[in-house]
């Protein structure tokens, strides 16, 4: 199932704006965007953009500097396993 979503932007923009590729732009903005805030994973994302493997999906995220936010317990892991490493 595929869902159609549109946008409305005003006339001025319209005449500026790209018309080729533009569609593939905002959808590959929203995956970069979704994944960063958690809203969509890795694999919503390489459905989205119709990626065969999670690796071309990853690669994509990673060339857009694309990280999903860090929760607080990995950190507060991080931080512990920190202290372990440095002996304190």
């Amino acid at each position: 199932m595929t869902v159609n979503l549109t946008f409305e932007i005003p006339d001025a923009l319209a005449t500026v704006l790209p018309a080729s590729g533009l569609d593939r732009k905002l959808l590959e903005a929203l995956a970069v965007q979704g994944y960063r805030d958690g809203t969509l994973s890795l694999m919503q994302v390489r459905l989205l953009l119709g990626f065969e493997s999670r690796w071309e999906a990853e690669d994509f995220l990673s060339d857009h500097n694309a990280w999903p936010d860090p929760r607080l317990d990995e950190m507060a892991e991080d931080a512990e396993s920190l202290r372990s490493a440095l002996g304190r």
